[in-house]
Formats: structure tokens, sequence, C-alpha cells
């Protein structure tokens, strides 16, 4: 793993009163966007009204178990957990907006990709973000 020079951590409000977004690099994405390319270093909206069958798996390794994914979406993006857990009143509220990357990418790649997301996710409100990594 590479060393970043800082490790910015903030404290976010209590789960009852956040709003929380996934980001999982599952490769997942919209019907209509375009698939997950060897070493992408972009990422894929995905909004968080999405239905599960809404989504497809375009990660690049070959040797990649997509078995979990084809019987419950929820493994790699656990959008239908959230909702339930807001309508609950654990969590604020599920964002607007999610997000998914590539996972078979260098990280360091990925750092524009990410700088992005975030400013993403507080223009959203998110105060919490669920890193699902596959």
């Amino acid at each position: 793993m590479p060393s970043y020079e800082s490790t910015p951590w903030v404290e976010p409000p209590p789960l009852a009163e956040s709003r929380v977004a996934i980001i999982s690099t599952a490769g997942i994405h919209r019907r209509s966007d375009p698939e997950f390319a060897l070493g992408a270093a972009d990422y894929r909206l995905i909004p968080g009204d999405i239905q599960p069958d809404d989504l497809v798996m375009s990660h690049v390794s070959v040797n990649f178990d997509r078995s979990g994914f084809q019987q419950d979406i929820n493994v790699v993006f656990p959008v239908e957990r959230l909702r339930e857990l807001a309508e609950a009143g654990e969590i604020g509220g599920v964002a607007a907006w999610h997000y998914a990357f590539m996972g078979a990418t260098a990280p360091q790649a990925l750092e524009e990709s990410a700088r992005q997301v975030a400013r993403l996710l507080v223009r959203d409100g998110v105060t919490t973000a669920l890193l699902v990594p596959v």
C-alpha cells in the first residue's frame, strides 16, 4: 500500500443523524453506463433510488467470483440494507448518489477520482461513507 503524507479524519454525527453513501470497488454500474476497463481509474455514479436489477458488474478480473453478486446485490452494494436502516431510523438517510470503482486498480491511480468523489459527497450532504471493498 502506498504511504500518504496525511490521513485526514473527521468525526461524523451519530448514525441516526448521518446521511450515508456507498462506495464499492466491485466494478458495478448501471446497465446504460460504459463498462470498466482494465486499470480503470474512473468511477460510476449510481443513483440512490436505483433498483438492484438495473445494476451490472463489469469487473475485469476473470478470476473474480461473481456468484455472490448474482445471488444478492447487497453483498457488494448494500443499498437495500441502507434503505431498511433509514426506514427504521437507525441512520438519518440514504445519499442521493453512490459510487463504484473497479477494484483491480492501483490505489495511486485512483487519487484524482477519489478527490472528485469526496467533493461530490460533500455536495450531497453525505456525512458517512460505507466503503465496500471487493
